[in-house]
Formats: C-alpha cells, structure tokens, sequence
C-alpha cells in the first residue's frame, strides 16, 4: 500500500513538471521577473530589411572598402525608420552572407537630431549603449545572425531610430552582408565615434549594411504585417530619406484609426527579387522561412512579387506559360506554409509593365501571362484575401500599361503618388485582428 502511494505520488510530481515545461518557457525578453503587464507583452518585428550578398557597386565606398577586408576601423551609422513603438528594444545584426565571422566591437542606438531620417547627427543625451549576452562587442559567426540584449529605450511610432556599429577589425572578406536598397543615407568614418552626437567629415552612402531587424517589447494586442516582394515594395521610385514606400505609406494610414494602430509594418522586399530563381538575393520560395515564418509576432502576410519572373523568361508562349504555372505552384506554397504557422495570406496583383524595357516583349506573351497569373490570383480562392493593386494604378484607357501620372519614368515602378495609391488599395478593416 505504501509503495503504491508513493508511486502515485512519484506520477504526479513528474506530471506535473511536464505540464510545467509546456506551460512555463523561459521568458526571452531578459527582463526576469517583473510585473504582470510586463509578462504579458511579447517581441514584435517593427522594422526589417532584407539581407542580401552585396553587389561590387554597392559595397562601401573608398577607402571604407579594402583589397581583402571592408569596414577597417570604422563607424557606421544608419537611420531606420520603425512602425510600432515601445519601451524596449532589441537589434539582429546579420552575417548571411559573409565571407567571414563579423566582429562589432561596439553599437549604440540613439535619437536621431530632429528626428529625422538619413542624418549623421544624434540628440544629445540620447545615446545608449547595446550589449550581446552582457558584453559590449560580439561576433557574428558566417551566415548566422546575432540577436542584441534587451534595452530600456523608448520609440514613439514611426519614429526614426540611429544605430551606430564600429568595427576596429573590420570584416576580413569582401563578401558583406547588406541591404543596397536602403532609400536612405547612411554615414561612414574611420575610427570609433560611436558615441560621438555629430560625424563631420564623414562619407554618405544611401546603402544599408549588416543590421537586419529592429524588434520592440509590446501589449498582446500588437502584431505585423509583413509584404514579400520585390523593388516595388523596396521602394524604388520612392524618395530618399523620405520613407514614402507604399508599406511606409500603409502604416501611416493605420495610424490613423484606432483599430490598427496596434499593427506593425515588416518590409521584406528587395529589388529585382524573385519568386522561382535567386538573384538579387535569395528567392522568394527560398527566403520564406528566414524573412517570414521566423520574424516575431507575424500575424498576416501580403504577397506582391513576380513581375520580374515574367520578364527575366524567355518572351516565347512555351517559357511564359511554364512561368505562369511555376508562379501559381508557388504562391500556394506561401499559402501552405504561412497557414501553418496561423498566418493569414493576402495576393496582391501584378502591376501592367507595357511600355518598358526589357520587359514588355512586342508580341505580347509577357503581358498574356501577366494577366493569366492576375486571373489566378483574383478568383482561385486560394489566398485569404485579394489585393488589386493592377486595378489601382493601371490607365483604363490602356489597360497594359500604368497610368502616366504614376509611374517614375520607366513604366514599371511607381512614383510616390503611385506608391500612395497602393497603400490605399489595402482596406484597413482586413489588417485588423481576429
């Protein structure tokens, strides 16, 4: 009888410690015991860029830019710009493609002066230090990411944020990890001014390098929508320093209305991006888990990229059918794999390109399958909801090709009007949670 019992009781305790492992995980937001609000929030990706191998003519400029190494005894500062704010943050620097390991001997976050985007001055009184595990410089191993340790530092919505990283190595390869199309100034000078509130005499470049991802601690009720796309949600067209890209656009008219101002905005595009094949960066099929499926508090994902699957084919009715058919195989994988993970998944059509080159083709097989992947698109019940961003900025008169007003001289990317009018096109009711 004895034995009995204390086996019984032997089962309970050991029940009850699995429960606990499923029910109690470790917090992640470094802030140990606090109170019960505090607990309650959660991370949420509130600004991103994607990271991609950084073309010759886009790496640092000289003498930031060696015959083996790049970044020697430097400082960089960037301007990001984030959608949803909160009281804590984190940074993801990344090193994906990397020829070698990425030492950061030292990053401070601050304000940026006036608060605007694309200077090299800082408020003062406003820089703070950021840590890895405690200490002030880390190493980010070749094509890993390192996520930086929690920090009291408060970010209104919308607000632009100054990261400054110095590098007293540098990174030994000429294989550097960066986001080219950043639309926005970024700042280099040799040696550590990482705290310093102005860089005179530094050299602009409007690229972005190794940092990935900015995330904030914030109420349950916050989560992000993220766009996988290509250079017309990169913002090519857009104006620099002025982050009037169509999802910086969406955002601010979220903000607008109290029921989504709880959303985040997570651009995850890149210019000449794909879906099938890599080339600017990795595919979209590729990069879906590590740009998508892996970022924090994701709820709903808007898909706008192909266009440059279409017009990279060969302009023959055999290359553009295959194109249609990979292109309709892959958005269902998006589909499947962002449900599995609860995420909603929302199409957006693709924009008329006639009138450009290299992509409009004079026999037309191009546009044939723009239009049969747009038919797909808007009627095969696959996607959660339908975006209809052709129907937005295509001339009625001629429906093959943009309006004139909207375009920004090459008839297939958007000026910022155009960009405006994308924003527009997504109802704010559909962003709302459920």
């Amino acid at each position: 009888m004895i034995a009995t019992c204390v086996l019984a009781l032997a089962l309970m305790v050991a029940s009850s410690a699995v429960v606990a492992l499923v029910r109690s995980p470790q917090r992640t937001d470094g802030a140990g015991t606090r109170d019960a609000a505090t607990s309650a929030r959660h991370w949420v990706n509130t600004w991103s860029a994607m990271p991609q191998l950084t073309e010759p003519h886009n790496m640092p400029p000289a003498p930031f830019t060696g015959d083996r190494a790049v970044l020697v005894d430097t400082t960089l500062r960037q301007t990001v710009r984030v959608t949803t704010g909160g009281d804590r943050v984190r940074l993801r620097f990344s090193n994906a493609f990397g020829g070698s390991a990425l030492p950061l001997t030292t990053v401070t976050v601050a304000l940026p002066l006036g608060g605007q985007a694309g200077v090299g001055a800082i408020e003062p009184g406003t820089s703070r230090t950021v840590t890895f595990s405690g200490r002030e410089s880390t190493t980010v191993p070749v094509g890993a990411q390192v996520v930086s340790d929690p920090l009291d530092f408060t970010l209104k919505p919308g607000a632009n944020l100054t990261v400054t990283a110095y590098l007293a190595e540098g990174q030994a390869s000429l294989a550097l990890t960066s986001h080219p199309g950043s639309r926005t100034t970024s700042y280099l000078r040799h040696g550590d001014h990482t705290e310093d509130t102005d860089l005179p005499g530094a050299t602009p470049t409007n690229h972005w390098y190794l940092l990935s991802d900015v995330e904030v601690l914030s109420r349950p009720a916050t989560t992000a929508v993220a766009v996988l796309g290509d250079s017309l949600t990169d913002g090519r067209g857009s104006t620099t320093n002025g982050n009037n890209r169509w999802p910086d656009q969406l955002f601010d008219r979220l903000q607008q209305k109290p029921g989504t101002r709880h959303i985040a905005v997570v651009n995850q595009a890149a210019g000449g991006n794909r879906v099938l094949n890599d080339g600017l960066g990795p595919s979209a099929l590729a990069r879906l888990d590590r740009d998508i499926l892996a970022h924090s508090a994701v709820e709903q994902l808007i898909v706008f990229e192909g266009i440059n699957d279409i017009g990279t084919a060969e302009a023959t009715p055999a290359a553009q059918q295959r194109v249609t058919a990979d292109l309709i195989a892959a958005y269902e994988q998006f589909v499947v794999r962002a449900h599995a993970q609860g995420i909603r998944v929302y199409g957006a059509t693709l924009l008329p390109f006639g009138g450009n080159t290299p992509y409009d083709d004079a026999a037309g097989h191009r546009e044939t399958a723009r239009q049969a992947v747009n038919t797909w698109i808007r009627t095969s019940g696959r996607f959660d909801a339908v975006l209809d961003f052709d129907r937005a900025v295509r001339d009625p008169a001629n429906p093959r090709r943009l309006l004139p007003t909207l375009h920004d001289g090459d008839w297939l990317h958007l000026n910022p009007e155009g960009y405006r009018i994308l924003a527009a096109a997504v109802p704010a009711r559909l962003l709302q949670r459920r």
